[in-house]
């Protein structure tokens, strides 16, 4: 029987030695976490765990080790320092499997804390702007307590639940965490530009948040029936879906309906996804498959990374052995898209780094982690040009990754690369 309590009641279900699942990106769910922290004195080894989170993690302070241990699946700016301080985990998992680590109870949840919009007239609330693996947490978790606020957008989907599967309910009146639209640079819109060279009209497209796919999607609009079926997006689709370049009429999965897991965007951006059918958020064992991404014809997945080496080896989760963020879906739709009809799988990125070293090298740091493989990826992009690598030698591979460096640092990173191997 739900009850609605305060947020201090609440997190009184929580013991000592359980396990606890947040909702994740935009939809995590502070007020509890924060009431939560708040027992610290009073709780041990408690393990928060959680994807990607915004806005403070007040129990992820490392004076508080003792009672709360953050088990990240993917690494947000705001646990980043745990794992340093010793009072942080990180667990690599496709974001496709990890509803599957919860539904074989490989990490059986004991709470999940989790943020949805009031229920409707017949009962249902929405888990508004991020579904991902919350969905099979509350199936799992022996206690459900939810946040409702009126803030949140209500989606369709999988994100569909009735109070009835809520134990306890705690009203809140906060603003959803948000994102303004940053303007990019002359680089960013030369690399949004060439990943735009290579999408096809009927196309459908995954990307993600930031300025170098809002860049991409800037060169877009004199395409023509766009999909998208994407782990998240933001702002920059919003303009291409009024103006009917997204129109979704081609794709191959859940045709005619934008298809993501999450977003995080601006105030622009929940209010357009509220009570929208056009879009559809669903659980990420569905919206990462990819035998349901390779369904949908020229399928483009585009995806980041923090270095690519010559051979195309891509690190995206990890600053030699510092971790960083982590592997996520980006594995997932390299594959759905590598093995589309007429798809494309794309790493865009930056020559170089803020400080000026170069992100494509003869070989990764000592310690980076492989998070797509070389015989993956058919195409590199940074602002110097695109690598064409599919099909490719590995000496071809070689001149085409040297060819899109900065510059200066060309000639030492095939020199790096050729003296290694002794040749």
């Amino acid at each position: 029987m739900s009850q609605y309590v305060t947020a201090a009641q609440a997190v009184q279900v929580v013991k000592s030695g359980d396990r606890v699942y947040l909702h994740a990106a935009a939809a995590a769910p502070t007020i509890l976490a924060d009431a939560l922290t708040e027992r610290a004195s009073e709780l041990r080894n408690v393990e928060v765990c959680h994807l990607h989170t915004e806005g403070e993690a007040r129990y992820a302070h490392p004076s508080l080790a003792e009672s709360f241990h953050v088990n990240s699946f993917f690494i947000g700016a705001n646990v980043r320092h745990t794992l340093k301080a010793g009072n942080g985990s990180y667990t690599p998992v496709f974001l496709s499997e990890l509803p599957h680590l919860f539904r074989k109870n490989v990490l059986p949840i004991d709470v999940a804390f989790i943020h949805v919009s009031p229920p409707d007239q017949h009962g249902y609330c929405s888990l508004g702007v991020s579904v991902e693996a919350t969905v099979a947490a509350i199936e799992n978790a022996k206690t459900v307590v939810a946040q409702v606020n009126p803030r949140m957008p209500r989606t369709f989907g999988d994100g569909i639940l009735h109070v009835s599967e809520i134990d306890y309910l705690v009203e809140v009146d906060v603003p959803i965490f948000s994102h303004s639209v940053e303007p990019f640079t002359a680089e960013e819109e030369k690399i949004g530009a060439y990943v735009a060279s290579l999408i096809d009209n009927k196309s459908t497209l995954q990307m993600g948040i930031g300025s170098i796919p809002n860049a991409a999607l800037s060169k877009l609009t004199h395409h023509k029936d766009l999909g998208l079926h994407t782990e998240m997006f933001s702002d920059g689709v919003i303009d291409l879906i009024e103006n009917d370049v997204i129109n979704c009429n081609y794709k191959g999965t859940l045709r005619g309906r934008v298809l993501a897991t999450f977003l995080v965007g601006s105030q622009r951006l929940y209010d357009f996804v509220d009570n929208n059918p056009f879009i559809e958020l669903k659980e990420s064992s569905m919206v990462n498959d990819t035998a349901r991404i390779r369904k949908n014809p020229k399928m483009v997945a585009i995806n980041s990374a923090i270095e690519v080496d010559v051979t195309g080896q891509v690190c995206a989760d990890s600053i030699g052995a510092r971790m960083y963020s982590g592997v996520g879906g980006q594995m997932d739709f390299i594959r759905g898209a590598s093995l589309s009809e007429g798809g494309k799988a794309i790493i865009a990125l930056p020559s170089v780094t803020k400080k000026g070293e170069s992100r494509i090298v003869p070989f990764l740091k000592q310690g980076a982690g492989v998070v797509t493989t070389r015989s993956h990826v058919h195409h590199i992009i940074t602002e110097n040009g695109i690598a064409d690598l599919y099909g490719k030698t590995l000496k071809q591979r070689v001149a085409e990754m040297v060819k899109i460096a900065h510059p200066k640092h060309q000639e030492a990173i095939e020199r790096g690369y050729y003296e290694l191997l002794g040749c």
